[in-house]
């Protein structure tokens, strides 16, 4: 009996402890490129300060995995478990938590040997602070603290017995694959069931990467799995994601939300739909900071929703807009799934941003044209335009619209690299937040705002490690190059094959998040796009454009699933409510798609 409350206070000092790393290490990642930029003037640098923020970026995004495991917020595709009956449900829980904890056991175990293999050749540990298998040993502790606590979360004795056998099933399973091969498309069929009855999507992605390389004709190292991890989490332009990321978060922790209300309401109110034009550009401003993953819905939805329907906004169209607007500013700088395109891709970061301004504006346009259009048929009330009021508005939130204007003259002015403007746009707001405004509470708002960041950074930068994984035996397969061959022969249309590829890629964007479908799909659609003359810089808003639409898409949009957590709404009842913006942003999407002079950058 004496036992158990030891063990409580041991794992909330655990808790407590991977919550104070990630935390000081997102804090350094903004601290170091700042004082970088500071000391260049005077000729002072940081020895080992680059190489020391991408390996701290290593470090948030698996401690941050830890902390999405323990806050139960990796993502999941768990429709099955609402739609099967009870008995097939219980039993699709089982196969989901023994899948889980064997693909994560068995990541534990690749990720160890990695930090072997760099021990062994010492590899990664010239310049740095610390050697390279030290920054690397985070991947096999993280998978193990996640296996442990998928076991100690199972519900019930059935699902945590579900969850133990898996570790020795998946253990067996690896040394029957390079045996047999023939079981490896089992599994991964296996695999799919799994996710559809509730496992993580970076299990199953996991998964199939360690099933196809084990059951190759010459199996390859497990090792290769995290390898291919470490290789894009360490990459140069990837550690802005968590920095841009934090800003975001932090902005909506303040009050920055309300403070750009006010300033478009006071611009915009006294049209019919004023304040959903109000709402769109918000959304579109918080969206670029925190992702296209829904986190805009979950950071503003509960500030925005009572908003729009006290001033006549039936609730349908209010929870509509929201959930459209969760994804409408994707394509402006300095959003995260531009930067990772681009680094996947190979094109660079800022002729990407600047080929997607006019498309986002038109989608963001749309939108809004749409709000008038309710506006007015809906007779709304309407804000008279006050002078006063819009520079009181203007005066107050000038520190946020200036936000986006630092990061561009930044970016295309050569004032820095693309971390270094991240970390100067943490530095920024919380000096905005703590000292001008003091909206920010350190003791309580900070801390809350970093870890919804390393939480968020945590489910995302898991799938897309173990994606790259996937993707690298794809290319080792020639999976791209065959694919690129069979459309050549089949497909003799341009046009065609744009129709297919937007159809295929708003498939994609129901069923994945974005930043795993960039991993996996850009470099299967790269090659087969070349074939066809497209522009890679087309190429690229025509993928972003879609992805963002899928978000929308029933039946498993994310951003659907999102907004009906949110506002507490049937998830049928989002579906109808997002359907008139799901046709209008496909409109756009179409016009992106087939007017190629519309993208900066493109020849006409």
């Amino acid at each position: 009996m004496s036992l158990m409350p030891a063990l409580q206070r041991a794992a909330g000092i655990g808790r407590g402890a991977e919550s104070l790393i990630a935390a000081a290490a997102i804090l350094a990642m903004a601290i170091l490129p700042v004082s970088e930029m500071l000391l260049r003037p005077f000729g002072v640098s940081i020895p080992g300060q680059f190489e020391f923020v991408k390996h701290l970026t290593l470090w948030v995004a698996f401690v941050g995995a830890m902390i999405a495991t323990r806050e139960k917020r990796h993502l999941t595709l768990s429709t099955g478990l609402n739609i099967l009956p009870e008995r097939l449900s219980r039993y699709g829980g089982l196969l989901a938590a023994a899948a889980s904890t064997a693909v994560t056991a068995g990541l534990a175990w690749a990720g160890l040997m990695q930090v072997l293999a760099t021990y062994e050749f010492s590899m990664g540990g010239q310049g740095n602070w610390l050697p390279g298998w030290v920054h690397e040993s985070v991947i096999p502790l993280a998978f193990a603290v996640i296996t442990a606590r998928m076991v100690m979360q199972a519900e019930g004795p059935a699902l945590r017995a579900a969850a133990l056998a898996g570790i020795p099933a998946g253990a067996l399973l690896g040394l029957l694959l390079p045996v047999l091969p023939q079981i490896a498309l089992p599994l991964i069929a296996v695999l799919i069931l799994a996710a559809v009855m509730g496992a993580p999507i970076f299990v199953v992605i996991g998964g199939a990467a360690m099933v196809l390389f084990l059951g190759q004709d010459f199996p390859v190292p497990v090792a290769a799995v995290p390898a291919e991890t470490l290789r894009i989490v360490v990459s140069p332009s990837i550690p802005a994601i968590p920095l841009f990321t934090l800003a975001g978060y932090l902005l909506a922790e303040g009050g920055a939300g309300e403070r750009l209300v006010r300033l478009f309401r006071a611009l915009f109110g006294w049209l019919p739909g004023g304040l959903p034009i109000a709402v769109t550009l918000v959304c579109a401003f918080f969206t670029t900071f925190t992702g296209a993953s829904g986190a805009t819905i979950l950071a503003l939805g509960g500030l925005l929703l009572p908003v729009l329907v006290v001033n006549q906004f039936s609730e349908r169209f209010s929870l509509g807009l929201l959930t459209a607007t969760g994804s409408i500013g994707l394509l402006f700088p300095p959003s995260l799934a531009v930067i990772l395109y681009a680094v996947i891709a190979q094109i660079p970061i800022p002729d990407l941003f600047v080929a997607g301004i006019v498309p986002g504006a038109i989608m963001v346009g749309a939108v809004c044209l749409y709000g008038v259009w309710r506006g007015h048929v809906d007779q709304t009330a309407r804000v008279p335009f006050d002078g006063k009021e819009a520079l009181a508005a203007v005066n107050e939130a000038k520190w946020e619209i200036v936000l986006p204007a630092i990061v561009l003259v930044g970016m295309f002015g050569g004032y820095g690299t693309l971390v270094e403007l991240a970390a100067v746009t943490v530095v920024y707001v919380l000096v905005v937040g703590l000292v001008i405004h003091r909206d920010l509470d350190i003791r309580r708002n900070v801390p809350d705002g970093v870890l919804k960041c390393v939480t968020l950074i945590g489910g995302v930068f898991t799938i897309l490690g173990v994606a790259m994984g996937l993707t690298n035996y794809l290319v080792d397969a020639q999976v791209p190059m065959h694919a690129a061959d069979w459309v050549e022969a089949h497909v003799e249309s341009k046009l065609v094959f744009l129709l297919a590829l937007n159809v295929f890629l708003l498939i994609v964007g129901c069923l994945m998040d974005i930043f795993s479908a960039i991993a996996v799909v850009v470099p299967l659609i790269l090659p087969i796009a070349a074939v066809f003359g497209i522009h890679p810089l087309h190429l690229g808003i025509i993928f972003l454009a879609n992805l963002e639409l899928g978000y929308l898409t029933p039946p498993v949009g994310m951003n659907l699933f999102l907004a009906a957590y949110r506002f507490e709404k049937p998830v049928v009842e989002v579906w109808r409510a997002g359907l008139p913006f799901l046709l209008l942003l496909a409109l756009v999407v179409l016009l992106v798609t087939y007017v190629p002079w519309i993208v900066i950058g493109v020849p006409a």
